[in-house]
């Protein structure tokens, strides 16, 4: 792609990183304006970037979609922002600051954000996505819950789970294999490939937001799940069933026939953990695409910078310089 500077020098694209809490969101994409009852995620982060008056249109790619009443620890996503009257580009500590303040009335919040090159795509390049499932026994209902923790997880009216055979089975899934049981069905199913490599299924004690200011003891597990990409509700279908495992309703055989049927159809119905204690805990990117993309920016302000120091040279007073910028 080849731009002039004069054309490059107030636009940015940025990369943020954003949490909320998705009990009153419709998911982390954008909603049709149809069903504008309840906003997803995306919906009132545009908002916020449009609050910053842009000269440009406002779209912004999200890395990882998460259903309504899914949460995000750290979602992602990308957008370029062009500041009008040839003002310079935000610096990130003060794009975060600005967008926080105009999202201040959600549960939204940007944790941080990068300048990249216009053609870096927060989709594309993540590397891994990490969800964490959150499971509380021994409550029958969710006001039992403390608030801090009501709505955050899935509350099992067991005491126990056989913690050993769930990890039995989850150590099936690990690995490349065709999920097609463990995908809902959408409009895209027939397009995106079931295969997937799962990294990690991990399986381990967890405790309340209100451990210590609680008046019992909440008996917590975390169940940890890392891969590249998922499928729809993937995440959800297997903790439903891994958790199925640990209550002595699926056994370990079961669950490996109701993998290699490759058929989402025979998976149980209502055996999928709801939305609610599910968590994106993080989006992952190669180090080194992050530095690059640090280096590049830096060698366009310094072809910039030397644009403008010859330009204002009086020894060349006739030929102002408008450098090419190439990538």
């Amino acid at each position: 792609m080849i731009r002039c500077a004069d054309d490059m020098h107030n636009l940015a694209r940025y990369l943020i990183f954003f949490q909320y809490i998705g009990t009153r969101y419709r998911g982390a994409t954008k909603v049709p304006s149809h069903q504008h009852d309840r906003k997803g995620v995306q919906d009132h982060l545009e908002d916020a970037i449009r609050r910053l008056r842009p000269n440009n249109p406002v779209s912004l790619s999200v890395s990882s979609r998460t259903d309504s009443g899914v949460h995000a620890l750290s979602n992602s996503a990308h957008f370029d922002l062009q500041r009008m009257k040839d003002k310079p580009p935000f610096t990130e500590d003060v794009l975060v600051e600005a967008l926080n303040y105009h999202l201040r009335t959600e549960q939204i919040r940007v944790t941080h954000a990068h300048r990249v090159p216009d053609n870096f795509h927060a989709r594309h390049r993540a590397q891994s996505r990490t969800y964490i499932y959150r499971i509380a026994l021994g409550f029958s209902k969710q006001s039992l819950l403390p608030l801090t923790d009501c709505e955050l997880c899935w509350n099992l009216s067991n005491t126990e789970l056989d913690v050993e055979a769930m990890r039995e089975a989850a150590a099936m899934l690990i690995g490349t294999h065709d999920f097609s049981s463990f995908r809902a069905i959408s409009t895209d199913t027939p397009f995106k490939s079931p295969v997937k490599t799962l990294d990690v299924v991990d399986i381990q004690p967890g405790s309340s937001f209100a451990s210590a200011h609680f008046h019992r003891e909440i008996p917590f597990w975390e169940l940890k799940f890392q891969s590249r990409s998922f499928l729809y509700k993937q995440v959800r279908r297997m903790t439903g069933a891994l958790v199925a495992v640990g209550q002595r309703r699926l056994s370990v055989p079961q669950l490996r026939d109701i993998m290699e049927a490759r058929d989402s159809l025979i998976y149980p119905k209502c055996l999928a953990a709801p939305a609610n204690g599910l968590f994106l805990a993080r989006v992952d990117y190669r180090e080194e695409d992050l530095l690059k993309c640090s280096w590049i920016l830096l060698r366009m302000f310094m072809l910039i910078l030397l644009s403008t120091m010859l330009m204002a040279n009086p020894l060349f007073p006739n030929r102002p310089v408008r450098p090419i910028l190439c990538r």
